[in-house]
């Protein structure tokens, strides 16, 4: 009895932080997905009109130039959508190098007087937030760069920390890592550094609850992760990571990059940070549309015949935590699509077990071609993806 009252106590704590983080912070500070593999399952095309959960922004700008009829960016924490507010003012205001000074590099060396001629162009919500945060801009301030500001951004500054200064010779090979060529030349160089990747400190700081709420990764995936994959979350951790950096081509791989060092580079970065793509970005700007709402309350608010959803991971939590949301969320996602409709989720179980009969049967789903895609995803964190398409 005292130990179910201890497990209780100890999930009850993690909801109330990991509730009080998404009602407060800015969570994602990069987007957790891939969109090269998006982008080849999406298919979007100029008819296209897309309902994506907003994160970081970088996947609805990566999205965009495949040039859509319009993106609504849609996400219950508006400081997520004050950052594509703030990227997008960028990209509008027409200066290359400082969108990728900004967001490239992490910090520009005259970001007040930037953001001052910025700020006009922000919805109040945005300016209230970046007149409060500009400064994770500041490259002379102890982390140097906007990559390690908000909760997961924190999360990766004390693990970049730690790793980077607890061994000359792991932050050797880690760089060496990060610039390898071929497969061959990252399973060698992993295989020296995974013992050391793996030490207590860093197989601690995964299991703490407050370590996945600043991640944004609610109990109920936990509880998924913790039943379903040997080793618990640090076996799934450690398997996820070792497949993406021994079996995924790392040189183009932004994700873990930024996390590392806190920039990314000419050659490894967003596509909305490449000079080549920002002529498109700047011309389609106006076909993004930002929504501080749940997916039920924007449909509820804006309806109409959807052409694409991109819903991430959010439904795992819905399944768990709010089963009657999860149920009016797929009734209106329904409702306000259309046949052949794509729905792109993806989950940390290896299955998608919680959706009920009745959307089973309005959808139809194609595990041959995603399952042949999830392997190669740079992010690879994620237990599966999945695409519906509407009947």
């Amino acid at each position: 009895m005292v130990k179910n009252i201890g497990k209780q106590l100890v999930n009850g704590a993690h909801d109330w932080v990991f509730k009080a983080v998404h009602n407060r912070c800015l969570i994602y500070n990069v987007c957790w997905e891939d969109p090269r593999i998006d982008r080849q399952i999406l298919n979007l095309d100029a008819a296209s009109q897309v309902v994506v959960l907003t994160s970081a922004g970088c996947n609805t700008l990566d999205y965009l130039l495949d040039s859509p009829a319009a993106i609504h960016a849609v996400d219950v924490n508006p400081r997520q959508n004050a950052l594509l507010h703030l990227k997008l003012a960028l990209i509008e205001r027409g200066d290359f190098a400082d969108l990728f000074r900004m967001f490239g590099q992490g910090a520009h060396p005259n970001f007040r007087s930037l953001y001052a001629a910025l700020r006009t162009r922000l919805p109040d919500y945005a300016r209230a937030f970046w007149d409060q945060k500009i400064a994770y801009f500041d490259g002379d301030s102890h982390k140097r760069s906007f990559y390690y500001y908000g909760t997961s951004g924190a999360i990766a500054w004390i693990l970049s920390r730690y790793l980077l200064s607890a061994d000359r010779h792991l932050r050797t090979r880690l760089f060496d890592l990060l610039d390898a060529q071929t497969l061959d030349e990252q399973r060698a160089i992993y295989a020296t550094i995974e013992p050391a990747l793996w030490g207590c400190f860093t197989s601690w700081l995964v299991r703490q609850p407050m370590t996945m709420a600043m991640l944004g990764v609610p109990r109920p995936q936990i509880y998924l992760i913790s039943t379903q994959y040997p080793g618990g979350l640090v076996g799934y951790v450690s398997a996820k990571l070792r497949h993406v950096l021994t079996e995924v081509l790392i040189h183009d791989n932004y994700f873990w990059r930024v996390y590392l060092t806190g920039a990314y580079t000419a050659d490894c970065s967003p596509n909305y940070l490449k000079p080549e793509n920002f002529a498109r970005l700047r011309a389609n700007a106006g076909r993004v549309h930002t929504h501080n709402a749940t997916v039920s309350r924007f449909l509820q608010q804006n309806p109409g015949a959807y052409s694409h959803f991109v819903l991430l991971d959010h439904q795992d939590w819905l399944a768990w935590h709010q089963p009657d949301a999860l149920r009016e969320e797929w009734e209106l996602i329904l409702t306000n699509s259309r046949p052949g409709s794509r729905i792109l989720l993806r989950s940390a179980s290896p299955a998608l077990n919680f959706l009920p009969e009745w959307v089973q049967s309005a959808v139809r789903f194609f595990p041959e071609h995603t399952a042949a895609l999830h392997p190669l995803d740079r992010v690879g964190t994620y237990g599966s993806m999945h695409l519906a398409e509407v009947r």
